[in-house]
């Protein structure tokens, strides 16, 4: 759960720890993780084949009735698959859970949920065509932002997620490839990448992506992310050079997926918010 570097997403933030002791007489920082995705890969890399883990993770500033900073995350990665067929894995574990078995699932791609619900085009529509769009669903505050995947989120949460998986499973794969830094871009629209999302009853469950393999271009994507954290003032953090090393050592073609484990208790029993089904939420810890 500690490790010497940590992702740089700026719509992510970790815990920092130090630790003194023999070898660190001057103290070393650590991070609690916020995903075990970049170990994982290492073993990945070494040639551990299909793997899981269900554990622990951390991330700072998320709070609410379906956050915690301290939550429940099964993981796992399958060699061999794409996005499509580790979608039919996780529909094998949550649907009898849910209750769902044998209910029709529904695949949308990100833009033809945005057209749907939004009435937008999310790949194509310019950045003041999704201004007017927020305003128009009485999103304000934003007066000036012109970072498209910031419009992006603020329609996804407000008027898209909302509606997703009212009837049963839903997913929602292609997402713009700036929203997607781990994955492939899609070999026919390098517009999207190979990512998925998982919904029910409006809640995020799960996030796939067909896994990226290529060390340069994820580094790359890892001095991008960490320029916009510059441009935001987001704390800079080290970039995790095992994970590349492993990349570059050659990784299995794969799909891998985290499942939030508490919020799928939480839908499994009908619950309204994490703390009715977590012993110890950030309140009460």
């Amino acid at each position: 759960m500690l490790s010497a570097a940590t992702i740089t997403d700026p719509h992510l933030e970790s815990f920092t720890t130090s630790y003194s002791g023999p070898g660190q007489a001057g103290g070393k920082t650590l991070y609690l993780h916020t995903s075990p995705e970049f170990p994982m890969k290492r073993l990945l890399a070494a040639g551990s084949g299909p793997i899981y883990q269900l554990g622990k993770v951390f991330r700072q500033g998320e709070a609410g009735r379906r956050h915690n900073p301290e939550f429940t995350l099964l993981e796992w990665y399958r060699p061999g698959f794409d996005h499509h067929a580790l979608m039919g894995e996780v529909i094998a574990l949550v649907a009898p859970l849910l209750g769902l078995e044998g209910k029709t699932v529904e695949k949308l791609s990100y833009r033809a949920a945005f057209l749907r619900h939004a009435s937008i085009d999310p790949l194509d529509s310019s950045i003041d065509e999704m201004e007017a769009c927020a305003q128009g669903l009485g999103i304000t505050g934003f007066d000036g932002e012109r970072d498209r995947d910031v419009w992006l989120d603020l329609i996804l949460t407000h008027a898209v997620e909302p509606q997703l998986g009212r009837e049963g499973l839903c997913f929602i794969y292609d997402y713009p490839a700036s929203q997607a830094a781990l994955a492939r871009l899609n070999p026919d629209n390098p517009q999207v990448a190979e990512r998925f999302e998982l919904y029910y009853q409006g809640v995020e469950l799960a996030n796939g992506f067909h896994e990226l393999a290529d060390a340069e271009e994820q580094r790359k994507r890892f001095s991008a992310e960490l320029e916009t954290r510059k441009v935001q003032g987001l704390d800079t953090v080290p970039v995790d050079e095992h994970l590349l090393a492993a990349l570059e050592e050659g990784f299995p073609p794969c799909a891998g997926v985290a499942l939030g484990v508490d919020r799928l208790v939480m839908l499994a029993l009908g619950a309204e918010s994490l703390a009715e089904v977590m012993a110890f939420t950030i309140e009460n810890c």
